[in-house]
């Protein structure tokens, strides 16, 4: 019966998926648009940093649910409390995230990303971008109980009619999405930072030539 079920709902299943990803993934790129002015802020001015901290520490505790209902009256059964749900949401993995990976990118490699006209943005870990695309993808999924169109749909269906393929579908689809999303930007992130160093490697020799050339020189003493 399962594997009947989804060739007869293929368009079902796939305008969930959509409607997912959309939700799942532009949120927390308009979140990185928010973080990144607002990381490099705090990364300058450390005393800015905490009470930022605070306030989307604050946000991210409020149940998912509880916000998208406070945010009804404002902006309806649409996308928009949704959207902006995981937009506050997304702040409070991405934020820290850009602060960390200004403070923390070694200076030969900020050297050579200099060098090779790279600006800061690109020097941004994008791995805080990665949890909170996977984070949206799932949380999405409660907008549902509001009327929004995603994959929790069939989560709700699939337990209202007591029918298990539904919920298993749903299950399978936001993992590969999350999955796909993932492996996307990694590989946007090797794009973006090709002087990164790999994690079990040094610097990438063209890297490397660029932080030797560009260190200070010690002094040769006479002997």
């Amino acid at each position: 019966m399962m594997w009947s079920w989804i060739p007869s709902n293929w368009s079902l299943i796939w305008q969930l998926t959509r409607a997912n990803a959309f939700l799942g993934i532009v949120s927390p790129l308009i979140g990185l648009v928010i973080s990144v002015p607002l990381g490099i802020a705090a990364a300058r001015w450390r005393w800015f940093y905490p009470p930022v901290l605070t306030v989307i520490n604050v946000v991210y505790a409020v149940p998912a649910l509880a916000l998208f209902i406070a945010l009804i009256p404002a902006y309806g059964l649409t996308n928009t409390p949704v959207v902006i749900s995981l937009t506050a949401y997304s702040l409070c993995i991405i934020v820290p995230n850009v602060v960390a990976g200004l403070r923390a990118v070694p200076a030969p490699v900020r050297q050579a990303a200099t060098a090779m006209g790279y600006g800061p943005l690109r020097r941004v870990i994008i791995a805080g971008l990665r949890v909170a695309v996977v984070s949206s993808i799932s949380l999405a999924t409660v907008g549902q109980l509001i009327g929004v169109s995603s994959l929790g749909y069939l989560f709700v269906d699939g337990l209202q009619r007591s029918f298990p393929t539904e919920i298993f579908v749903g299950l399978f689809l936001i993992i590969a999405l999350a999955l796909i999303c993932d492996l996307i930007l990694v590989g946007l992130r090797r794009v973006l930072t090709p002087w990164a160093a790999t994690r079990s490697g040094p610097l990438p020799a063209f890297a490397a030539r660029r932080s030797r050339a560009l260190a200070p020189q010690a002094p040769m003493v006479q002997r």
